[in-house]
């Protein structure tokens, strides 16, 4: 076995077969220099601070590819400016190499308008710095809905929720100011329904019942009457009702009596006013000073009355009996009669130390 494998023959088989893949070898690269242009590399260009149009000009005469992409705004510098770039200037890198370029925009990228309508001022003011638009003027009309956000300005355009504008765009804002007080109402009769609430939106008020004849609710009938009526003094927001009918108002000149005495009450002005006057509760205490009775006066005493004959006579005879008693003539005197009432004397007064 050993004999037959160092035969001339396989020896020169397997140097053939040396040779041959020896060969595809260098092919194989010969063909990889030659596909891969190695070697054969060029520095990239310095483009940098230059417009993007000048930059495409020369990576082309180069023979590089380029691809641009737009970088953060920078006010500092020009739009269209290139400001970064890869691979960096002076680096050596084969013919049609893509070189990215990145150059400053036009201005800063749009950001989308948010839904602020008939929101709060405060709210949409925080709002659109959230998305990183700024409120410009602010322009106050009267209006229902007070500082309520009623339209969105931009250039005197009007702007839709939606909408996209530039980063860091000023925008005006027209707010509620409230309702006006003490408007004349607008006289819609003889108008259509359409054109009535058109006039009656325009002024700032509301529509409130409005009934037809027919109940069908066709907009192209006539106003005959309505509540409160044209020219009377209303706050703006006020709602008006209307009645309409496909006949004139002079052909319904019984229905509006009929209103008239529902909703025209008149006011017999020749009366005097009534006065109303505010009558307490409950009456308020009154604090007084206490006051210390006077003393009372004493009263005379009646005298004793003086004795009669009958009194004389017993007294005589009282003096009689003591006479034969003592043997004297000496008469026994009457008692006196009683002393008068003394007066109730005055109380003494009490000092009182109050700490």
């Amino acid at each position: 076995m050993l004999k037959s494998l160092f035969h001339w023959k396989v020896l020169v088989n397997i140097l053939l077969a040396v040779v041959v893949f020896t060969g595809l070898v260098w092919l194989t690269f010969r063909w990889l220099e030659i596909h891969t242009k190695h070697n054969q590399e060029i520095p990239v260009p310095n483009v940098m601070n230059k417009s993007v149009h000048e930059a495409i000009k020369i990576l082309e005469d180069q023979g590089l590819a380029y691809k641009v992409d737009s970088f953060k705004y920078d006010p500092k510098y020009r739009p269209f400016q290139v400001l970064n770039m890869f691979p960096k200037p002076g680096a050596r890198v084969k013919n049609s190499r893509v070189v990215e370029i990145r150059v400053n925009p036009r201005s800063w990228s749009k950001v989308t308008i948010p839904d602020i309508l008939d929101r709060y001022k405060g709210l949409a003011f925080r709002r659109l710095e959230q998305v990183g638009l700024k409120v410009g003027d602010t322009i106050y009309e009267p209006s229902i809905q007070r500082d309520a956000v009623i339209r969105m300005l931009y250039n005197g355009s009007e702007l839709k929720p939606g909408a996209q504008l530039p980063r860091f765009t000023s925008i005006d804002l027209v707010i509620g100011a409230g309702p006006k007080r003490n408007i004349a109402i607008p006289n819609v009769v003889g108008l259509t329904v359409a054109e009535a609430r058109a006039i009656i939106g325009n002024n700032l008020f509301e529509i409130g019942l409005v009934e037809h004849e027919d109940g069908k609710g066709d907009p192209h009938d006539i106003v005959y009457y309505q509540d409160p009526a044209g020219g009377e003094l209303r706050d703006q927001g006020m709602q008006v009702d209307l009645w309409a009918s496909k006949k004139s108002p002079a052909e319904m000149s019984g229905k509006i009596a009929q209103l008239n005495s529902l909703y025209r009450i008149k006011i017999d002005t020749t009366l005097p006013p009534v006065r109303y006057e505010e009558i307490p509760a409950f009456e308020e205490p009154v604090f007084e000073a206490p006051v210390q009775p006077e003393p009372a006066e004493p009263k005379p005493a009646t005298p004793a009355a003086r004795p009669q004959n009958n009194t004389t006579g017993t007294a005589q005879q009282n003096g009689t009996a003591t006479r034969n008693r003592t043997g004297n003539n000496t008469t026994t005197p009457a008692k006196p009669a009683a002393e008068p009432t003394k007066p109730a004397e005055k109380p003494k007064a009490r000092n009182v130390v109050i700490e």
